[in-house]
């Protein structure tokens, strides 16, 4: 298939399609392109008018429309890890769309234009790329550096000093797979792919198909276990009566089942553990499979209860906060997710 002309602009016009909303969409006359960019140098954020585009992306949306004149055409939108980009063939629109499906890699050959001060790729062909390359490289990922908030952690976990507590917590950072999984698991779901929106962290319209998202994207949850566990040390320096090493290891502890919530591909998926158990219940099952002989079984309830009631009191029987410490946790953890989320909604901009 040939890069789009002129005249496929009013096939556009006419189809009503809206181009995408943030540096994304719309076709152009034909110019003079530039050199293909390779594989491995393609990235969304940096395409450029005229580019050709020879490269891997996750297809995260996949829709086959027909125009006014009943034609059949493919829009697809794709990202990797610095943004969304949407893609349009008008030719061989089934032949094209039987040869990938959503959520799979894809190797995409075309050639960027601009419609409307919008950029899309005019398709030339799209199809699956099998064992190309990581789909870690195309998943939304933290712009914070996760060895300084690694080093964070340590250090929380360093402001333990109940035997059991801390024992219980040096053994969940020393199971090496375990903490490469802490570092790597987001809080929530990227947004679903919306055609024309831009879902990189952090931009107006990331998270805004999921109401609930916050922290989405990869190393989400060591930054919010970082953050909902400082504020804890701040909040039992005003308030003294707090049990300090219980509300801080309910912390660090309470979203631990996010680290078995969810899978990794193009995109990022909940497992089947998730879907049917969610992370509370991983959650639990962590502790108890980390738990030493030292912690003393009301403390463990006590930390039990603080990780069960940490989304509210209704998890709990009799539906009430049993500890002020659950009761803390509840509301920083809701602080720390709801101004995170607000933010990556793009609230105030």
């Amino acid at each position: 298939m040939t890069p789009l002309s002129s005249g496929s602009q009013a096939d556009v016009l006419q189809t009503g399609v809206t181009p995408a909303s943030h540096g994304v969409g719309g076709l152009s006359s034909s110019r003079t392109a530039s050199p293909a960019a390779r594989s491995e140098d393609v990235q969304i954020a940096t395409v450029r008018s005229d580019q050709e585009i020879d490269g891997v992306f996750a297809c995260i949306r996949k829709e086959r429309l027909l125009s006014r004149a009943g034609t059949p055409y493919l829009t697809v939108e794709l990202r990797d890890s610095t943004g969304t980009i949407i893609a349009r063939a008008f030719r061989d629109a089934d032949l094209l769309a039987g040869r990938f499906e959503r959520g799979e890699l894809v190797r995409v050959q075309g050639r960027v234009e601009r419609f409307r001060d919008q950029l899309q790729i005019a398709l030339r062909t799209i199809a699956r790329a099998d064992d190309e390359a990581d789909p870690a490289r195309f998943l939304p990922v933290a712009y914070r550096d996760l060895d300084e908030l690694e080093g964070f952690l340590e250090h929380l976990v360093r402001e333990v000093y109940d035997p059991g507590l801390k024992a219980l917590l040096e053994r969940l950072l020393g199971d090496r797979a375990l903490r490469a999984e802490i570092r790597r698991a987001p809080c929530s779901l990227p947004a679903l792919g919306s055609l024309g929106s831009d879902s990189r962290p952090g931009s107006p319209r990331a998270g805004a198909g999921r109401s609930s998202s916050h922290h989405a994207y990869l190393g989400g949850l060591l930054e919010h276990t970082v953050a909902v566990a400082t504020m804890v040390l701040e909040l039992c320096t005003l308030h003294p009566r707090l049990d300090r090493d219980l509300l801080l290891s309910a912390a660090i502890v309470h979203d631990l089942g996010k680290t078995r919530e969810f899978t990794y591909g193009a995109e990022i998926a909940r497992s089947p553990e998730g879907q049917l158990l969610g992370h509370i219940e991983l959650g639990l099952r962590l502790l108890a499979l980390h738990a030493p002989s030292t912690l003393k079984d009301e403390r463990r309830l006590a930390l039990e209860h603080c990780v069960i009631l940490h989304h509210g009191a209704d998890a709990a029987a009799g539906a009430r906060f049993a500890s002020g410490e659950a009761l803390a946790l509840y509301r920083l953890n809701a602080l720390d997710a709801q101004v995170k989320g607000a933010l990556e909604h793009g609230i105030g901009r």
